[in-house]
């Protein structure tokens, strides 16, 4: 998979649509070779008061091939915008999209069988709360689709009071990906082999119009694959066959447009066999509360990211990653450490941020965020979720998110909070 921007989850509302999805995909009928069959499922469904259009909120939605047999080659999103109400919200055209009247055409790419992306449709607040109007978004390919009933969706849109908004973004794990919060100019990764110790490149945004003060996070890996490092004070566990770590930052302050990430490494089973390990996932919730000195200090969401209190929109607070390994090549192998030898700690990889929209109300074109080719602004990671696996793991997210009463955050940089209504 792909992506660019974030999610994130942690309430059992969350969990039971996002595993419902999950095990709609693996009870699909078979379908015939050389078909893909794509489903699009919304993902976000808030936006909060005071966003403004330099940090739009990529609106989330997934692509699903996760029932079908082959890759979907050339899938494109379309936005119809104009059932939106532009005195409540408005929409920012991603670079390279082709605009024709109030609609308006992206390119994704080509999506792997067994797979899901996530992307985002950048909008903005422009008044005041309450119902904002449906977006109509489509998804195609050229490749065969059996079932075209799930390639539409007429999506409402609500405007919600002032307040903060977790979204989470992970990027798929490669041997050699760069920690810098996007996945721009990385083409070619290789795969991780059996043995191997790999970075995951994750991040936190606030994508709302207050701050979050403090944050709790959790990691779930696939099967196969455990934590190598991670940071100061997470608590780590096995759940059912699957490493988790749960995480709290309570002194930092996340303003709108901010982001937060901490070093993560991962390793890969040296008896692993498989090509693909998936599902795994990031979720985030906000604590409600700072104290004492942050462990990580907040960076500045860049263009290239775009990616009261009280959570605005908690159903993209969970992203998800797969894990691409090379199973051909031997393990490698684990150095003898001697009595003299003295380990050093790795460095902490810092993230960094993606492509922002240029504004355009409903009908314009823009300059901003999408991938280099041009498209939608690719939110979150492979979001699709498989059967059972995806609501334990789910489910024990939002068990270890609950445990503190957390809310969640979203990536977004206005300027100054706003009290009003």
């Amino acid at each position: 998979m792909t992506n660019r921007y974030r999610s994130t989850l942690a309430r059992a509302g969350v969990v039971a649509l996002l595993s419902t999805a999950g095990l709609g995909a693996v009870t699909g009928p078979a379908h015939a070779a050389g078909e893909a069959d794509l489903q699009l499922i919304p993902l976000s469904y808030q936006l909060a008061k005071g966003v403004d259009q330099a940090k739009a909120k990529p609106f989330k939605f997934q692509v699903d091939n996760t029932t079908g047999t082959v890759d979907a080659k050339d899938v494109r999103v379309t936005v119809e915008t104009k059932g939106l109400k532009p005195r409540k919200v408005g929409v920012l055209v991603p670079d390279g999209c082709e605009v024709s009247g109030t609609a308006f055409s992206c390119l994704l790419g080509d999506l792997a069988a067994g797979t899901t992306e996530d992307f985002g449709i950048p909008l903005f607040s422009t008044g005041g709360k309450g119902a904002a109007g449906t977006l109509t978004v489509s998804i195609s390919s050229a490749t065969a689709d059996p079932d075209l009933e799930n390639n539409t969706v007429d999506h409402d849109v609500t405007v919600t009071a002032p307040g903060y908004d977790l979204t989470t973004w992970v990027q798929d794990v490669y041997a050699d990906v760069q920690v810098d919060g996007d996945e721009v100019g990385e083409a070619n990764l290789r795969p991780v082999r059996p043995g191997e110790t790999a970075p995951l490149d994750w991040a936190v945004f606030n994508d709302g119009s207050k701050r979050a003060t403090g944050v709790a996070y959790g990691i779930t890996l696939p099967a196969g694959v455990t934590f190598a490092e991670l940071p100061e004070g997470c608590v780590e566990q096995d759940l059912g066959g699957f490493a988790q770590a749960y995480c709290e930052d309570r002194g930092v302050v996340l303003k709108p447009g901010q982001y937060y990430t901490a070093g993560v490494r991962v390793k890969v089973g040296a008896d692993v066999t498989e090509k693909l390990l998936r599902p795994g996932f990031v979720f985030a919730a906000g604590l409600d509360s700072a104290s004492g000195a942050p462990e990580e200090a907040p960076r500045v969401a860049s263009s290239a990211q775009r990616r009261t209190f009280s959570e605005v929109d908690d159903v993209d607070n969970s992203a998800q990653f797969d894990v691409f390994v090379d199973p051909s090549a031997e393990p490698s192998p684990t150095p003898t450490p001697t009595p003299t030898a003295t380990p050093t700690a790795e460095p902490t990889p810092s993230g960094s941020a993606t492509a922002v929209p240029t504004p355009t109300p409903t009908t314009g074109g823009g300059s901003g965020g999408g991938s280099g080719d041009g498209g939608l602004p690719v939110t979150g990671m492979q979001v699709g979720l498989i059967g059972g696996i995806g609501a334990v793991v789910l489910a024990a997210g939002a068990a270890l998110l609950m445990l503190s009463r957390r809310r969640k955050v979203v990536l977004v940089a206005p300027t100054e909070e706003r009290t009003e209504d």
